[in-house]
């Protein structure tokens, strides 16, 4: 299907030109974020896409940097502030259409005056409120600053913050309207009125993840006893395969000790280049030759069975990282040696 006109096509058919305009590469690293049947309306739309003029082509990839802009402008200073440089910048017209096709995703950011306070003087704000309402607000912050907060909490408070982020879902736009209001928001208006999906448990994993050791095992020993199954989820998510990034060489050689050879050809086989080099660059040559051969002789093996394989690493890493034997790099301070 001929695409002639930029206005006569729709958002999806956009998308589409786009992807198609980014090339193959690209569009893969941008399908990674999407939903399947999201996935599946592009590549439908891509398949029946047979040509499009390059004026049509140079207008949607035009609209898409403008609209990136002005969320980047947002980003910065709020809706005004994008409003002021995008009429300087396009005009008033063209300013006030962007803005209004950004609606949906304005609306959607509460506590964006927390979000500009310096943590240190959010602590001493908040510090009183009920744990639930704490737990809504680290879920709208930066992983680093509820890293900061979760910390500076009463231990007693630690754990029970942490698992009211990891179990929250849907939160009423009526509870963020109120819990704004007492913190003296400037943005209740702007809250969608459709329910805003939070917290959850990858949101606390960002947070466990920049906190330091000590906060860490803290609330996951309380979790593990008050929520077994929810300790458990968390734990798997809190350090993946990849992160053996993190690892120095010396910690990497202390891990392959306890590594089955079998299961690390397994692992391997879904790992990436870089993950590869760093496990192959801290064995031996003759022992990086056969597992080479291992991977390239066994075919092609399910993911179901990669992942099990990744896990038990991770699994012998976690262990080995409780027991004091390594170290993981988290940024959070931890990581410095005496």
């Amino acid at each position: 299907m001929a695409r002639t006109r930029e206005g006569d096509i729709t958002g999806l058919q956009k998308a589409a030109i786009l992807l198609i305009s980014l090339g193959p590469e690209r569009s893969a690293g941008v399908f990674k974020h999407l939903k399947e049947d999201e996935i599946e309306e592009l590549t439908l739309e891509i398949a029946n896409t047979r040509s499009v003029t390059p004026q049509v082509k140079e207008e949607v990839i035009n609209e898409f940097y403008e609209v990136c802009l002005a969320q980047q402008y947002i980003a910065e200073g709020g809706i005004n502030y994008a409003r002021e440089l995008l009429e300087k910048a396009l005009g008033s017209d063209k300013a006030m259409d962007i803005i209004g096709k950004l609606t949906a995703s304005l609306q959607v950011k509460p506590f964006e005056f927390v979000r500009k306070t310096d943590a240190t003087q959010l602590i001493n704000f908040i510090q009183d409120e009920h744990p639930q309402t704490i737990a809504l607000i680290l879920s709208y912050l930066s992983p680093n600053q509820a890293a900061l907060i979760l910390s500076a909490l009463p231990p007693d408070r630690q754990a029970d913050v942490a698992r009211r982020v990891a179990v929250m879902d849907r939160t009423s736009p009526d509870v963020i309207k109120e819990v704004e209001k007492v913190l003296e928001s400037k943005l209740a208006s702007l809250v969608n009125q459709d329910y805003t999906i939070i917290g959850g448990v990858d949101a606390v994993v960002e947070i466990l993840n920049t906190v330091d050791r000590g906060t860490e095992k803290h609330i996951m020993e309380t979790l593990e006893i008050e929520e077994p199954e929810l300790a458990d989820e968390i734990r798997k998510k809190m350090f993946v395969f990849e992160d053996v990034l993190l690892l120095d060489d010396r910690a990497i050689q202390r891990v392959l000790r306890d590594v089955d050879n079998n299961d690390l050809a397994v692992a391997l086989k879904g790992a990436n280049e870089q993950v590869q080099n760093a496990i192959f660059n801290n064995m031996s040559k003759r022992l990086a030759v056969m597992i080479r051969e291992d991977m390239e002789f066994m075919g092609p093996v399910r993911m179901k069975d990669v992942e099990e394989a990744q896990q038990k690493i991770v699994n012998i890493i976690r262990k080995l990282e409780d027991a004091g034997e390594i170290v993981i790099s988290r940024g959070g301070g931890d990581e410095i040696v005496v």
